[in-house]
Order: structure tokens, then C-alpha cells, then sequence
């Protein structure tokens, strides 16, 4: 006869092999998605990142191909963008040839901010033409919120030591994982050569160039400005 205590240690039983190996099976599954997906975002952050890269020379070629000047440094600029009263913040530039002042420069009249005025006014790219009193919340972000910019890579206003080409275009505030692929992406995949590279975090306006940062330096939890000269 089955005794009460008996019948209570049979009811306490746990799991079986079967049971525990279906759910570590499903819980596997969920971490599986989990990653492919977040793989998949960051994929998709650093394709956009790369498309900034990408399609910043098609403004200075668009607009050199319709006014024959550089945007920023277009000595007629008031006239060739037929400024009005709600785009007064139009400046002519002084027509030498070069987008002068740093490329996260944050002062109105400076050529590398008239640049985005001029190609955004000239319609090549998308943006507010608010550069008045809006000017800092008009100035272009990449996807992270980071400031993104351009400026000619001249003794002057190089971003990176040692980096040759005619212009610089940097993306700050990016984490150091999507500055390595980013570099993979465009370039050489080693951040501190070729056309893309690598340096510490710019949040102010930029005025000496720095050193680029070897890729065991950036650290994927830590925020970088990724500079590309053409």
C-alpha cells in the first residue's frame, strides 16, 4: 500500500533531461535573434555613416559643376544663391580656393559652416537653412547625434597629422567598434592609414591636427571622430 508520504515524494519530482535540454534549445534560440538582430543595426548605423562619406564630394563637384566655385568659398555667393531676408546668414566667401576654418567650426561666417548653407540653399542636400539664430541646432549630425563636417585639408585646417588629400570630411562622436568598420567599409581597414583614419574625439572646434589612433587604441565602448581625406 502507498503510504501519503510516499505519494507526496513522487509529486516533487523535477524536471527531465528532456524538458531542461528543450528549454536551454529555446532559450539559445531567443539569444540567437536577439544578436542576429543588434548585428543587424549596426550594420545598417554603419551603412548610413558610410553614405555620409560617400556623398559629401557630390556637393562640392554639384555645386563647382553649377557655379564654377566652391561652396563656402564662392566669392558670389549672395548672388548665386539669390539669398532673401529669411536666408540673410549667406556670406560670400574670399574665392581662393580653399574651405578655410576648421571643419566642426560653429562660427556663422566661417567657409566650412557657409558650405552646408551654400549646398543645402543650392539644393544638393537636405537640411534648414536657419543658420541665423538656429545655427547650432541647423549645424549637420551624423545618426549618433555626432557633428559632421568638412574643411580643405591644408596645412591650417588638417584634421589628422600626415594625412594627405585635397579635402577632410570627420564624423565625431562615433563608437570605436563603428569606426573600425567604418574603416573596413571605405578604406584599408587599419585606422591609422590610408584615406580613412582614425582620431580621439573632437567636441570643440578643431584647431590642430592630431595624431590617428592605431586600431588596438580605439576601444569599441569609447567615442572617436573618423576623418576621410579625398
Amino acid at each position: 500500500m502507498t503510504t501519503p508520504m510516499k505519494l507526496m515524494k513522487n509529486q516533487q519530482s523535477g524536471f527531465t533531461l528532456v524538458e531542461i535540454a528543450i528549454v536551454l534549445v529555446i532559450i539559445g534560440l531567443l539569444l540567437g535573434g536577439i544578436l542576429k538582430g543588434q548585428e543587424l543595426i549596426n550594420s545598417a548605423k554603419v551603412k548610413n555613416l558610410a553614405q555620409d562619406f560617400k556623398t559629401v564630394p557630390l556637393y562640392i563637384y554639384g555645386y563647382q559643376d553649377r557655379f564654377k566655385a566652391l561652396p563656402g568659398d564662392d566669392r558670389n555667393a549672395v548672388t548665386n544663391l539669390a539669398t532673401t531676408p529669411a536666408n540673410a546668414a549667406v556670406v560670400n566667401g574670399n574665392g581662393d580656393g580653399v574651405i578655410n576654418n576648421p571643419w566642426n567650426s560653429v562660427s556663422p561666417g566661417d567657409e566650412s559652416v557657409q558650405f552646408w548653407l551654400a549646398v543645402r540653399m543650392a539644393n544638393f542636400a537636405p537640411g534648414s537653412t536657419d543658420f541665423g539664430a538656429g545655427l547650432l541646432t541647423s549645424l549637420p549630425q551624423n545618426v549618433d547625434g555626432g557633428r559632421k563636417g568638412i574643411t580643405s585639408n591644408t596645412v591650417a585646417n588638417a584634421p589628422v597629422l600626415g594625412m594627405t588629400g585635397t579635402y577632410a570630411f570627420c564624423s565625431s562622436g562615433l563608437l570605436g567598434k563603428y569606426a573600425k568598420q567604418l574603416d573596413t567599409t571605405l578604406d584599408d581597414g587599419n585606422t591609422a592609414t590610408g584615406s580613412v583614419r582614425v582620431i580621439a574625439n573632437q567636441t570643440a572646434p578643431q584647431t590642430a591636427s592630431l595624431p590617428a589612433l592605431a586600431n588596438n587604441l580605439v576601444d569599441d565602448a569609447t567615442t572617436f571622430t573618423v576623418c576621410m581625406t579625398f
